[in-house]
């Protein structure tokens, strides 16, 4: 594993204004929603609207230095503009250039904070770039699918075939993981207008924990981790978690799920259940 590593995941909801300056709409605000929804219909055939409109409500994030220290964050609006979230997000890649690991971030959470980016009027090019300053981002950057600066592992597992992408709630309970832990439906909205910013964050950072999980399977299979430093890694992953309060749920769920399979089961021992 090449560290620092820097697991991701954003959470957006409909970005109102920018909808109706691009479609020219003059609506009371209750109404926007659901125009904006119609017209994305008419479009597509589906709700879910075009990248550009998607507003960033929170980045959460799992970084592991090089010493394996894990730090869990999230930056989301209960605190920060959206460009703030975007200002904070990005100058990680200023200081530092983890190994990127998302799930789907290639189709739809890098774009989104492209886009987010230049709506804001941010430079990032140290996440953006691919060999145009930096001469040796032409061979690994974070925007080639097949480079291994960012490793998106819904592309790589399905082999780069769409045909073969599956969801991260699927494989994740495939595999003994926590999943959404029994959340039915996307609440990011709700959550945002009731003021429930915890568990909007805890949703995000269960979705990278779950990422993160995921990724270790990966490198297991590719043998870039041995046997042992895989349960080594999980069990520190345990501890680190243990230590958060807002997540006991998450290892409630994964110590019950990990039961599901002979091999995940192992990660909780009889004598801890």
């Amino acid at each position: 594993m090449r560290l620092p590593v820097l697991v991701f995941d954003i959470e957006t909801w409909t970005d109102l204004k920018s909808g109706a300056h691009l479609y020219g709409l003059d609506l009371p605000e209750a109404d926007l929603e659901q125009a904006l929804m119609k017209l994305r219909r008419q479009e597509s055939g589906m709700d879910f609207q075009r990248l550009p409109l998607h507003e960033i409500v929170c980045i959460s994030g799992l970084w592991i230095d090089e010493t394996g220290l894990m730090t869990l964050f999230s930056f989301s609006r209960e605190q920060y503009t959206e460009a703030e979230i975007l200002k904070k997000f990005l100058s990680i890649f200023d200081k530092r250039h983890p190994t990127l690991v998302s799930w789907n971030g290639s189709q739809f959470d890098l774009p989104v904070i492209l886009y987010r980016a230049m709506y804001h009027g941010l430079s990032a090019p140290s996440l953006f770039d691919q060999g145009e300053i930096d001469t040796q981002k032409r061979y690994n950057n974070y925007q080639n699918r097949y480079h291994q600066r960012h490793i998106d592992l819904m592309d790589v597992m399905a082999m780069f075939n769409g045909r073969n992408f599956q969801k991260l709630d699927d494989m994740a309970h495939l595999l003994g993981f926590p999943g959404k832990r029994g959340e039915a439906g996307y609440h990011v909205p709700e959550y945002i207008r009731a003021g429930e910013w915890l568990k909007l964050t805890s949703y995000c950072e269960g979705d990278v924990l779950n990422t993160w999980l995921i990724y270790l399977r990966w490198l297991l299979l590719k043998g870039q981790l041995q046997l042992d430093d895989h349960r080594l890694w999980v069990q520190t992953t345990i501890q680190y978690l243990s230590s958060l309060p807002q997540h006991g749920e998450f290892l409630a769920a994964w110590r019950q799920n990990a039961q599901a399979t002979d091999f995940t089961a192992a990660d909780f021992p009889s004598s801890t259940l």
